[in-house]
């Protein structure tokens, strides 16, 4: 579904919003069974926890980078409706799909309790300008029901931090304390805090100077899904989390290449339809690399 107008005034305005049925039933369908290529079912898992011992390694011990061995997860990452509004936030089409994951969380596996903390601190080398601070587009899609026993995200409305600085004086960071810099004490914004709960399907999409943190599963035999997205405009040379080219010699990465649109390849840094880097030379070889892939669009501009 193409995100209402109302919810693109509440990123800006608060900093996050909340969408349900932002996939449609068939969506949903194909990306939840993809999801048992890289996790344990539920039931597998609580039937015998202690044969996944992997997942007690941390809090993000549930991650997994891109490419995904679906197709069905991997579109999700550039789907249709998410880009565009991430073209509408951001103020541009010239758009740089700069991470993404996939997360499980098994209720019992580790403590997923945070503290609050706002993304910019790994996702920039600096701090976001307040005169203009809608530089990047961070995503959830969640692909399980998730209610407040499931450990939802809590997420403070930009209005409560207005004047909280960005990085207190005295404060440094370090891996083993990243909320570090917020200068928050715990619980201060329990009263005020949001908890993105919904049905699978649904999105959550914030920007990263708002304030927010993991909660704590508090269900039993409860697993949490979700698909994480980011987007920026190109061009910044002190942001960016992923570099894609890393990611390129696994087969999954050959299919999603082939299978994505010219449009859709220009998300990862691929390069655009008409950009001086297509010659003769160039088109013979990328089609060696990638052998399915269509390349009449960029020969079309070559010939020309």
């Amino acid at each position: 579904m193409q995100v209402p107008d109302r919810n693109l005034h509440e990123l800006r305005e608060q900093g996050f919003t909340i969408v349900p049925g932002f996939l449609t039933p068939d969506e949903l369908n194909a990306a939840q069974e993809a999801l048992w290529l890289h996790y344990p079912r539920p039931e597998e898992y609580f039937a015998d926890p202690s044969a996944h011992q992997e997942y007690t390694d941390g809090q993000f011990a549930g991650v997994r980078t891109p490419p995904w061995q679906s197709w069905d997860l991997n579109r999700l990452a550039f789907h249709p409706d998410l880009v565009d509004l991430a073209e509408r936030f951001l103020g541009s089409p010239d758009l740089h799909l700069y991470a993404a994951s996939l997360w499980a969380k098994y209720s019992g596996a580790v403590d997923y309790e945070q503290p609050h903390h706002r993304d910019f601190v790994n996702h920039s080398l600096v701090v976001p300008k307040r005169s203009d601070p809608g530089r990047q587009m961070e995503s959830f899609i969640l692909l399980s029901d998730v209610d407040e026993l499931d450990g939802p995200t809590k997420v403070v409305p930009l209005q409560a931090t207005a004047t909280r600085p960005y990085w207190p004086q005295g404060q440094s960071p370090g891996f083993e304390n990243f909320a570090a810099g917020t200068g928050i004490e715990p619980g201060v914004f329990a009263d005020i805090e949001v908890s993105v709960t919904g049905p699978a399907g649904t999105l959550f999409t914030y920007r990263t100077d708002v304030l927010h943190r993991g909660s704590q599963m508090t269900g039993e035999r409860r697993a949490r899904f979700a698909l994480l997205v980011d987007y920026e405009v190109w061009g910044p040379r002190w942001t960016g989390r992923t570099g894609w080219a890393d990611q390129s010699l696994s087969p999954h990465w050959t299919e999603l290449i082939e299978r994505a649109t010219p449009r859709e390849r220009e998300l990862f840094g691929f390069p655009s339809v008409g950009d001086p880097y297509w010659d003769d030379q160039t088109l013979a070889d990328v089609q060696c690399r990638y052998p399915s892939m269509d390349m009449a669009p960029y020969a079309d501009q070559v010939s020309r």
